[in-house]
């Protein structure tokens, strides 16, 4: 059954928490991290970082997800105590139903609640439709993040 078939039911926003939420979450995800290769090493990949507070929020219509958003909360030195919004994406065919906005808002409830100071997240230099989306949700360019690729030969090559 696709998200179209499906009754217009009601849509709740709930933790994915168990291996069986993370496989059910897989398909939206795989629309934002293509380079993921399958539902195992997505929950693997979870189940690891929830050593490092990753949550995972998703709208779900009943067993159907359709939206995600994947935070932590963090400290640092530049920000104070922050909430970092890893993963935000909705399914494709639920484009258009506000879960972008409401999961960002979900995620500044969660981080007043939990004494945070800022929200943050990433999005790639050439994604303008995503920072369209972040400014009219009133999230402000403040930073530009830099990145070097470390391979095997690197690190052995400084050791």
């Amino acid at each position: 059954m696709t998200l179209e078939d499906q009754p217009a039911r009601s849509a709740t926003l709930r933790h994915a928490e168990s291996d069986d939420d993370l496989r059910a979450c897989w398909p939206v995800m795989q629309q934002l991290r293509p380079h993921i290769p399958s539902a195992d090493d997505f929950i693997a990949r979870v189940s690891r970082m929830r050593g490092q507070s990753y949550r995972l929020l998703a709208a779900w219509r009943g067993d159907t997800v359709l939206a995600m958003a994947g935070y932590r909360l963090q400290e640092n030195l530049v920000y104070g105590r922050f909430l970092y919004l890893d993963d935000l994406v909705t399914h494709e065919s639920a484009r258009g139903e506000k879960w972008g906005a409401r999961l960002i808002e979900a995620m500044v409830r969660t981080a007043s609640e939990a004494g945070c100071v800022k929200l943050v997240l990433d999005t790639g230099l050439s994604n303008a439709r995503a920072q369209r989306f972040y400014f009219r949700e009133g999230l402000l360019s403040s930073a530009m993040r830099f990145n070097r690729p470390i391979s095997a030969t690197t690190a052995q090559e400084t050791a």
